[in-house]
């Protein structure tokens, strides 16, 4: 394959991963004016906006699945028109049970598209060092996605219209369609025979219902007895699929992959980074208008310095992973997002922005450094594996990102309603002392990542074999 071609193909897929994360959270700060023009309920809100994160994370363990057996090209450009498709839908809805509909399967397209776009990356960049930029590469055009998110969201539903935050994606998919087809090649299917259509269900409906809990909970109560059942529906699927997956001849997932350090440590790394990072962006988006008073647009705008030195250390990370190692490089990285968690959970009433910026940058800084760790969790299995390997990444990174939402928002609360004085001094009581317990956990990922990817050795000239040591 032209060497050329293969960097315009990193281009495709990164679009394409653009994309999916884009709308993870370009409808948040468009919700008022969606409420507005469709004459929406409260719920139906709220389920624009958590359905398609509950159809993404469902079926992203299902999504891997496929790209190892259909292929992963064709798995990329099956989710990439399912969601430009159902993009068009929900710009042009005129009720929110159409709108509803076509968040949910933007959610499937993206399940479809997400694995598949890591995994061929893989395919594309045999060579670990190219491999590695490229990952680099691909990992800084997602950190822009954080946070150009609420920034397009934020102008387009003021400047424009809320329905261009989701008919954008027509032109960009189209783009990105024919991009992918000139430069990507024909990899054909792929090695792994058999969908394991038990694995497939057992495992979409333990993840399905636990996200729902986890979105639900706080409205519907966390013991009701609504949510007390999908707790219990995700915990006897999860079982379930342990134990079909223990027996099958040709399981969706070998349990004794969990046995590799690399790999099951560098999932927990990945799981504490998002707990911090989607907890700081929502709480943080939340503070810098209730307290400090800013707009949704200039909300979302002052996060995109900390995106661009994501973005930029993303490029770099490779090369210091190459030098360092991944074990160190990692624990850098969740070192310096925990102090910097640590730094804004000082400032309350009355902070600049000046104030909180230096903080923000030195998180994008340790946002940037991780990315490697993509590369290392799906190194980590066979190259037939590699689908299944991404989709378990992008699990761990979106069930653990749910749970720093839902935890730091129920520390938050509890906190709020044992302080005393004015709702904003009891507020920002709460939402301190949540950044707090947010920091430290972010923190215990150091020895974690110190110990589990010790053994991944930097990338040399040649292809070294990986033989990750078992715990």
């Amino acid at each position: 394959m032209d060497k050329n071609r293969r960097w315009w193909a990193l281009v495709a897929v990164a679009l394409g991963t653009f994309m999916t994360y884009l709308d993870n959270n370009v409808v948040n700060v468009a919700l008022p004016s969606i409420q507005r023009d469709l004459g929406l309920s409260l719920e139906g809100l709220e389920w624009i906006a958590s359905a398609y994160v509950l159809v993404f994370a469902g079926l992203l363990l299902a999504g891997g699945r496929i790209a190892d057996v259909l292929g992963q090209r064709g798995a990329f450009y099956a989710g990439l028109a399912i969601f430009t498709v159902a993009s068009v839908g929900a710009g042009l809805a005129q009720s929110q049970e159409m709108l509803i509909g076509a968040r949910a399967v933007q959610g499937v397209g993206a399940a479809l598209l997400t694995p598949a776009a890591l995994a061929l990356l893989t395919s594309l960049f045999p060579d670990p060092r190219e491999r590695g930029t490229a990952i680099g590469i691909w990992g800084g055009v997602g950190a822009l996605a954080l946070a150009f998110g609420p920034l397009t969201g934020g102008w387009l539903s003021e400047h424009v219209s809320w329905g261009w935050i989701f008919l954008i994606n027509l032109p960009i998919g189209i783009a990105t369609f024919a991009l992918a087809a000139w430069s990507t090649p024909a990899l054909g299917r792929g090695t792994t025979r058999g969908l394991d259509l038990p694995g497939v269900i057992t495992s979409s409906l333990a993840l399905f219902t636990l996200t729902y809990a986890l979105i639900e909970g706080e409205s519907q109560g966390w013991t009701s007895p609504e949510i007390l059942l999908a707790f219990g529906a995700a915990a006897a699927s999860a079982i379930a699929f342990v134990v079909i997956e223990a027996r099958s001849a040709n399981p969706m997932i070998d349990l004794a992959v969990f046995r590799l350090r690399v790999f099951s440590g560098g999932l927990l790394a990945m799981g504490l980074w998002a707990f911090g990072v989607f907890g700081i962006y929502f709480y943080m988006a939340i503070y810098m208008q209730n307290v400090l008073g800013f707009s949704p647009t200039a909300a979302g705008a002052a996060f995109v310095p900390m995106a661009l030195v994501m973005a930029a250390m993303a490029t770099i990370a490779p090369r210091l992973e190459a030098r360092f190692g991944a074990g160190r490089t990692v624990a850098a990285a969740l070192a310096l997002m925990a102090a910097s968690v640590a730094g804004i959970s000082s400032y309350g009433e009355g902070t600049s922005y000046l104030a909180l910026l230096p903080w923000f940058l030195v998180y994008g800084v340790g946002g940037g450094l991780l990315v490697p760790l993509n590369n290392v969790i799906v190194g980590a299995l066979p190259q037939e594996r590699a689908g299944i390997a991404s989709g378990m990444l992008n699990v761990s990174r979106e069930v653990f990102g749910l749970l720093g939402i839902t935890i730091l928002g129920a520390i938050l609360t509890n906190r709020s309603n044992a302080a005393t004085g004015t709702e904003l001094h009891r507020y920002l009581a709460g939402y301190q002392f949540s950044l707090v317990v947010a920091a430290i956990l972010v923190a215990v990922g150091v020895p974690i990542a110190l110990w589990t990817l010790r053994t991944v050795k930097p990338a040399a000239g040649e292809v070294e074999e990986k033989v990750p040591e078992l715990v």
